[in-house]
């Protein structure tokens, strides 16, 4: 996972200053053929580009609504996909028009046209590492994640589709998602391999340095070609 942090510090969301306790994670795609950051994220870190029409959403009331999300997953200006923090993972969001604003952590996947399996492809895993980060962060499982569709069938969130009505179409649903999320739970991590033991084998001491050099001399031709002198 590719995680970069950039804060919309001047968002109304942001000056509100309310927390929550995370209960779950709200997963959303943004319903509008634009995959770049730079239309959410800004301003220009030096990685985003430049948004020349200064829509983004680090602004009081983006286009006069109240929105703001915890992160953004989409494209930098040189097309490489990365998830951007935009909010304290225990702020509370404005994202889901109903009470999951006040239990779950949110994030936006830019949509694209909907058909270019490689960006699907590449923003489905990064949303899946980030949401497996944040289940291991706050203690949850992938029984916590939802949809925004999912919030609206379980009363908590507005009347939207996404991100069913992309999913589908390249042979993804919730519930797949959910499935890879636990598949990176439940990975074992590589574990540490054991420290190297070394046993040493002295084969002599002595008061007089010459005799030390000369039975040195016979360890190596003998092949003991790591031998040495260890003053004591």
């Amino acid at each position: 996972m590719n995680l970069r942090k950039l804060i919309l510090t001047e968002n109304a969301c942001y000056k509100a200053n309310r927390k929550i306790i995370p209960k779950g994670i709200m997963v959303h795609s943004t319903g509008a053929n634009n995959p770049n950051l730079r239309r959410y994220v800004g301003p220009d870190d030096g990685l985003l580009g430049v948004n020349q029409y200064n829509n983004h959403w680090n602004q009081d009331r983006p286009s006069g609504r109240q929105v703001c999300v915890h992160a953004f997953i989409g494209k930098l200006k040189d097309g490489t996909i990365a998830p951007y923090q935009t909010l304290p993972w225990d702020h509370r969001g404005w994202h889901a028009g109903g009470a999951a604003n006040n239990t779950h952590i949110s994030f936006e996947i830019c949509e694209d046209g909907l058909t270019d399996a490689s960006y699907f492809s590449a923003v489905y895993k990064e949303a899946t590492e980030l949401c497996a980060y944040l289940c291991k962060l706050y203690n949850l499982t992938e029984k916590d994640i939802v949809g925004h569709y999912e919030g609206h069938q379980r009363g908590i969130a507005s009347n939207h589709a996404d991100p069913r009505h992309w999913f589908s179409r390249h042979g993804k649903s919730m519930d797949t998602f959910r499935s890879d999320v636990k598949k990176l739970l439940t990975t074992p991590t590589p574990s540490t391999p054991p420290t190297k033991k070394l046993y040493r084998v002295q084969v002599g001491a002595f008061s007089v340095k010459s005799n030390a050099d000369a039975m040195l001399a016979r360890a190596k031709a003998a092949g003991f070609t790591d031998a040495f002198i260890k003053i004591e």
